[in-house]
């Protein structure tokens, strides 16, 4: 244990959500769902708005719309969360050479590697600065912990929440966590939490009493020695600053179970061709390519097979994916597939024959898979001749209107609201879902993208029809009112 709080836990406030409200100025202060819209959708963040209504994270989707019917239920855009998450980071590093990611909103960095001074009062400026420095660089809040412990700074940053700093001196560990639940500590799941319950043990206080012999007993000695010791506050463990990937993978979950063979290959092709941008876009190549398959009664199978050497060869990667499928049965149904590479390395070790060997057969397999996809089918070039899902969330522009997202679709139209992260709320206009001047866009930064000398009450992407004769002030009016227009 450090004499003093240099340790660092930096955990971003309801992440995905805030972002999207940022992105998007009609959604302010209102409750919002970020995750898989599906019927078999999952939550993956929850703003604080619908987290009154008691949605949570790992919620499914169905049962989070019944507890918020009336907060926006929006698709994921990594994209922009990489974003914010790398100006987050960027900003962590010129604290200290130690950081340790943990996710895109979270991480932790060791202070006193970054030569700040081993007292309280320091390691409390530093972190006040940092949040500002936050909210500046990308209008977000982050939670802040400070301890001298990884463990007591991640249970400071939580107590912080939202949009707060908490610091645990040194030496009241134990008072702190004491009347604290057991799943308070790390390694403490469910069924770890049931066992010590059945043992009458629900605080960490009553965890600490209970001494190491006991708990050794009850969940054997790894678990128990070192549950043990967290109970006392004590955790050594080191800020690590490289947390070196084991795998790249990519998988996705059906509304609907995959019946036919021809479109569960096609889904694997596609996972198999997005696997490999990850990879590449990481820098890296792999010699053990794996399928996950999960079916419809939820049983999880995975098959492996290992290469020659690392490769990054998408023809490679699809052939041994493809292969690996062949001896699985999926005529029950498929509810979800996957696609991964592990052995990971920073170099490629090319097999000139095998790929002259299969290179014909890779082919055969990509032109396959756009027209087994059919038109619920995502990528490929022959996409663009089918009608566009449009997820509720994802960026469009429109040739005439500008910049917006979509809010919603069905029966062949799709409604979007055209507003911008500096804008005021914005008009709302319904399409046909094939209309041609309107297509996917790319997120707009959160803050410094608004145009120089425009109104915050203005879209930043003026539509081409917006005649400069009516006063700036009408035309905020108009738009803050969100009235809805349909474009027939």
């Amino acid at each position: 244990m450090r004499p003093a709080p240099t340790i660092l836990h930096l955990d971003m406030d309801a992440f995905y959500a805030s972002a999207e409200q940022a992105a998007k100025p009609s959604l302010r202060g209102k409750p919002v769902v970020v995750g898989g819209i599906g019927p078999r959708g999952v939550v993956a963040t929850a703003s604080y708005e619908a987290r009154v209504f008691g949605v949570r994270s790992a919620m499914p989707t169905a049962q989070a719309r019944r507890l918020c019917p009336n907060a926006a239920y929006l698709s994921p855009r990594f994209t922009l969360y990489r974003q914010v998450s790398e100006a987050v980071m960027e900003l962590l590093h010129e604290l200290s050479p130690l950081v340790e990611p943990l996710s895109l909103d979270e991480a932790f960095v060791d202070l006193e590697a970054g030569g700040v001074p081993a007292e309280t009062a320091a390691v409390r400026a530093v972190g006040e600065k940092l949040r500002r420095d936050i909210r500046s660089a990308t209008g977000l809040t982050g939670s802040v912990g400070l301890a001298g412990a990884k463990m007591l700074a991640k249970i400071a940053s939580e107590a912080a929440k939202p949009n707060g700093l908490v610091v645990i001196e040194p030496g009241t560990e134990r008072e702190l966590l004491g009347p604290m639940t057991v799943r308070t500590l790390p390694g403490v799941g469910p069924a770890t939490a049931e066992t010590l319950r059945r043992a009458g043990i629900h605080t960490v206080a009553e965890t600490a009493e209970a001494g190491e012999a006991e708990l050794v007993r009850l969940l054997g000695k790894a678990h128990g020695a070192g549950l043990y010791a967290m109970a006392l506050g004590r955790d050594d463990r080191p800020v690590v600053a490289e947390r070196d990937a084991k795998s790249i993978s990519v998988e996705d979950t059906f509304e609907v179970d995959l019946t036919d063979r021809t479109r569960v290959r096609a889904e694997v092709l596609r996972l198999a061709d997005r696997c490999v941008q990850r990879l590449r876009a990481a820098g890296r190549s792999g010699r053990t390519v794996v399928i996950k398959v999960r079916n419809y009664d939820f049983s999880t199978l995975t098959r492996s097979e290992t290469l020659r050497g690392p490769t990054d060869d998408p023809g490679v990667i699809r052939e041994a994916a493809v292969r690996l499928l062949e001896a699985v049965d999926t005529t029950g149904g498929v509810r979800l597939l996957g696609v991964g590479v592990s052995g990971l390395a920073d170099f490629t070790q090319e097999d000139l024959f095998a790929q002259l060997a299969t290179e014909r057969e890779a082919e055969e397999l990509a032109k396959a898979a756009p027209e087994a996809a059919g038109e619920g089918a995502e990528g490929g070039e022959a996409a663009e001749d089918r009608p566009r899902r449009w997820h509720p969330g994802l960026d469009v522009v429109h040739e005439e209107y500008g910049a917006g997202w979509v809010q919603g679709s069905g029966v062949g139209r799709v409604t979007v609201r055209f507003e911008t992260p500096w804008s005021a709320p914005g008009r709302v206009r319904t399409f046909a879902v094939g209309d041609p001047a309107l297509r996917p866009g790319e997120p707009l930064p959160l803050v410094g993208g608004q145009p120089e000398g425009a109104q915050s009450s203005e879209p930043a992407i003026l539509p081409k029809s917006l005649s400069p004769e009516p006063p700036a002030s009408a035309e905020g009016s108009e738009s803050a009112s969100g009235e809805e227009m349909s474009s027939r």
